[in-house]
């Protein structure tokens, strides 16, 4: 498989989402999250158009530009920045864009202490981040998750 795609990452703020964009990434969530995992739940859970909430999508080519994957970034109350939502179209998975959201993500969240519920078979991936476990696994829908924490980075002087 060749491993070069031609992608841009983008980001938005909820408000500032086009119609159309918010549509592709909420269908996208939709094949992937309970078409294809076989999933019956809110995919929809209201936190979309929170007024913190920021999206993230990779955009190929085309016209309109097809949404080939989507993370999430949302602030909690207690100012914890939460990564979620993130997947990638089946088409295009094994070309590390998941790894190109989560730099992104990343860069914005800094610092910052980091929550984010991984499906199991993703512990590894979000290890590579500095993400680590925090309790025992646990069924969601039917699929195995994992919380886990990226502490707070202390600054060294």
């Amino acid at each position: 498989m060749n491993d070069s795609l031609s992608a841009t990452v983008h980001r938005a703020w909820a408000a500032d989402l086009e119609p159309g964009t918010l549509y592709a990434i909420l269908r996208l969530r939709v094949d992937v999250f309970v078409v294809e995992q076989k999933c019956a739940y809110p995919e929809l859970d209201g936190r979309d158009l929170e007024p913190r909430a920021r999206h993230y999508w990779l955009g190929g080519t085309g016209d309109p530009e097809p949404v080939l994957g989507c993370v999430r970034l949302l602030k909690d109350p207690d100012g914890t920045y939460r990564i979620g939502r993130l997947c990638t179209a089946a088409s295009v998975r094994g070309r590390k864009l998941g790894r190109r959201l989560m730099d992104a993500v990343m860069a914005e969240v800094g610092d910052d202490e980091c929550v984010a519920d991984a499906q199991s078979h993703l512990v590894d991936f979000y290890t590579h981040f500095g993400f680590v476990p925090e309790g025992e696994a646990y069924d969601w829908d039917g699929i195995e998750h994992v919380r886990m924490r990226r502490p707070k980075r202390e600054l060294v002087s």
